[in-house]
C-alpha cells in the first residue's frame, strides 16, 4: 500500500465520516480523503480542532466537509441513533467510517486502575465505536460499495504490560471488526483494521514522552493505507488486520 498511486478523483461523491478528525491521524485522513474528493463529514469533541480541519479543506478548494462537534464518551445512546438520522436526512449514504477517535488515558499496571478510568477508556474506544457503527450501518447500506476501517494498535493484537485499559480496548475493536466482518461477508461493505505503528500524534507524545517525535513518520506519510483501504480499489480486501508498511514504522517493542 505504501507505493499506492490512487487516481485523483478515487472518492469523488462519496461521504465519508471521520472520528477524532480535529488532530493527528483523523485530520490527516479528513485532508487526503477531500483531496481525492470525497464529501468528509468531521467528527470530534473539540469543535474548534474541527474548525481548523474544515478550514483547511476549504481553503484548498475540496468539497465543502460537514462539521459535527460530539463527545463519543458522554453522549448517551439516542444522541448516536440521533445523529444517524441526521445524517441521512443530510446525505442519504454513507461510504465511509472511519473510527479514529482514541482515548489513552493512563498506563498502569492492573492491581492500580481505577474503574472511573477503565469505563472512560473503553467507552471512547469500543463502544462508541459499536453506537456509532450500529447508527450508520443503515447508510452504508445504501451505497454500492462501502468501507468501515478501524484504526488499531499492535498492542491490541499482542498483550503489553501497563497499557491495561487501552490495550484491552484494542483488543476488543479487532474483535469487533471480526465479528462485523464475518456478519457483513456477503454485503457490498468492507470491514478492516489497521495498526499504523508510531507516528507524530499527540497521543503516542503523551505515551512516550521522552521519545523524539521527530523520528516518527509524520501522519500524512501514512496516508495511502488509509486512502487504499477506504476508496474502491480495495474491494477485495475484508475482515483483514492490517498494518502500515514496515518503511513507514518503527517497532512499537522497542521504544
Amino acid at each position: 500500500m505504501q507505493d499506492y498511486n490512487p487516481d485523483k478523483n478515487l472518492l469523488k461523491e462519496r461521504i465519508i465520516l471521520i472520528t477524532g478528525a480535529g488532530s493527528g491521524i483523523g485530520q490527516a485522513a479528513a485532508k487526503k480523503f477531500a483531496e481525492h474528493g470525497a464529501t468528509v463529514v468531521l467528527l470530534g469533541r473539540n469543535e474548534r480542532r474541527l474548525e481548523e480541519t474544515y478550514d483547511q479543506i476549504d481553503a484548498a478548494g475540496w468539497p465543502t466537509p460537514a462539521l459535527i462537534p460530539f463527545d463519543l464518551e458522554k453522549a448517551p445512546k439516542e444522541d448516536y441513533y440521533a445523529l444517524g438520522e441526521s445524517l441521512y436526512q443530510e446525505f442519504g449514504q454513507l461510504h465511509g467510517l472511519l473510527h479514529n477517535a482514541a482515548k489513552l488515558a493512563l498506563l498502569s499496571r492492573i492491581d492500580d486502575f481505577d474503574p472511573e478510568t477503565w469505563n472512560s477508556v473503553i467507552q471512547v474506544n469500543l463502544n462508541a465505536a459499536f453506537l456509532l457503527t450500529q447508527a450508520c450501518l443503515p447508510l452504508l447500506r445504501k451505497a454500492e460499495d462501502a468501507s468501515i476501517l478501524f484504526t488499531s494498535d499492535q498492542v491490541g493484537r499482542k498483550g503489553r504490560a501497563y497499557w491495561g485499559a487501552y490495550g484491552v480496548s484494542k483488543f476488543a475493536v479487532e474483535g469487533l471488526m471480526q465479528t462485523l466482518a464475518d456478519e457483513l461477508e456477503n454485503s457490498q461493505i468492507r470491514v478492516n483494521s489497521i495498526a499504523p505503528g508510531p507516528t507524530q500524534t499527540s497521543l503516542r507524545a503523551w505515551a512516550y514522552p521522552g521519545e523524539d517525535p521527530t523520528t516518527l513518520p509524520q501522519p500524512d506519510h501514512i496516508m495511502s493505507n488509509y486512502l487504499y483501504l477506504m476508496g474502491p480499489d480495495s474491494k477485495a480486501i475484508h475482515g483483514q488486520a492490517l498494518s502500515a508498511p514496515a518503511e513507514t514504522q518503527a517497532d512499537i517493542s522497542s521504544t
